[in-house]
C-alpha cells in the first residue's frame, strides 16, 4: 500500500462495511430496494478525496415506469477512506459514516441535508 497511514488488507476492510451495515435498523435495511454495496480500490479518476458514491434512482425518485434496471449500486472506496484515517478506529467511523451517507442517498437525502444532520 505505502502511500495510506494506515494499513488493512481488503478483506478487514469489508469486513467493517458489513458491520456499518449491520448497525443500519433493520427497518432501512427492509426498505432498501434493488440496490447492491460494493467495495472498490480507488474513487474515479479526478476525485481522490470521494469516499463513497451512489449510482442510481433514489427511491424517491422511482415511478410507476420504473423496473428492469440494473441494481443501484452503493460503492466504498477503501483507499481514499484509508488516506484520510490515522487509526483503525477512524477507519470503523469513517466506514460508518460513508455507509450511512450512501445509505441516505438511496433514499433521496441529498448532500446538504446530510451535513445538516451531521453525516456529511
Amino acid at each position: 500500500m505505502g502511500d495510506v497511514p494506515v494499513e488493512m488488507s481488503r478483506e478487514h476492510f469489508e469486513e467493517l462495511v458489513a458491520d456499518a451495515l449491520d448497525e443500519v435498523p433493520e427497518e432501512l435495511l427492509a426498505l432498501m430496494s434493488n440496490v447492491v454495496i460494493l467495495v472498490e480500490e480507488d474513487s474515479p479518476p479526478g476525485e481522490p478525496e470521494l469516499l463513497g458514491l451512489y449510482e442510481g434512482h433514489a427511491l424517491t425518485e422511482r415511478g410507476w415506469d420504473y423496473s428492469g434496471v440494473l441494481p443501484d449500486r452503493i460503492l466504498i472506496y477503501r483507499r481514499p477512506i484509508l488516506r484520510i484515517c490515522d487509526s483503525d478506529e477512524d477507519v470503523v467511523e469513517e466506514v460508518a459514516v460513508t455507509v450511512v451517507h450512501e445509505i441516505a442517498h438511496h433514499f433521496g437525502i441529498d448532500d446538504e441535508r446530510l451535513h445538516e444532520l451531521g453525516w456529511g
